[in-house]
């Protein structure tokens, strides 16, 4: 007799066994997963911010940057650093369906959410790019010197995620995790962020960089003088 494994001789699983077995199978393929598609969203965001704050270039107003995201950007230069965040991001959105409420998950549509999360990805960078041009300029406004990189990334990430909440300079570590389950979600369930990105940039337009830049200081003085804080990706 055939299973409805395919085995012969085998009684075919209920689905709840199914359930178990994927379960304790899945925690360690999910942190794996997590764990890459973090880490490719951080290389990919470190140097897309970057690329914004080596040129003079700066978006000097929100109504700017709503302009520029919503004309046509140039995004196949970062075509090959964004299908690496595609690969890694497949395996969480398995591990996400495979928990989803319905007992049969129809995987082409998995499949086929790699093109979406790819272009999830692409405006996702150029979305962050403006908002971390906007947020230097902010910085920089009355400033003898360029913005730190490292507030711009955190201050650019912070609102970007949630344009509502006032950043927390004392914790300086990256919402790396926010920001790749963002892309991630957004490409597979078809999610538009254009609306959440205008906000962001309203956001930033709002800051005050003088301040911003001090407090940074300030935490950055605290951190270095405390021998147990050790900066890590933010979950």
């Amino acid at each position: 007799m055939t299973s409805f494994n395919g085995q012969p001789g085998e009684q075919p699983r209920s689905l709840r066994e199914h359930a178990k077995s994927a379960a304790r199978g899945g925690g360690a393929g999910a942190r794996k997963a997590n764990d890459a598609l973090v880490e490719a969203v951080g290389a990919l965001a470190d140097r897309a911010i970057d690329r914004v704050l080596l040129t003079d270039e700066r978006v000097t107003s929100a109504a700017e940057g709503k302009r520029l995201l919503a004309g046509e950007a140039d995004l196949e230069e970062r075509a090959d650093k964004a299908q690496r965040v595609v690969v890694a991001a497949v395996p969480v959105v398995r591990v996400l369906a495979r928990g989803a409420r319905f007992t049969r998950v129809p995987w082409v549509m998995v499949a086929s959410s790699t093109v979406s999360i790819g272009i999830a990805v692409r405006v996702g960078v150029r979305e962050l790019q403006v908002l971390a041009s906007l947020v230097a300029h902010r910085l920089e406004q009355g400033a003898d010197v360029a913005a730190d990189p490292a507030l711009v990334k955190k201050l650019a990430i912070d609102l970007y995620l949630n344009p509502k909440r006032t950043p927390d300079l004392a914790d300086e570590r990256l919402r790396l995790l926010g920001l790749a389950r963002k892309w991630a979600l957004s490409g597979a369930f078809s999610r538009n962020t254009s609306k959440q990105a205008a906000k962001a940039l309203e956001a930033a337009e709002r800051l005050d960089g003088a301040a911003l830049a001090t407090r940074w200081a300030a935490a950055r003085r605290a951190r270095n003088e405390d021998p147990t804080t050790s900066p890590s990706t933010s979950r």
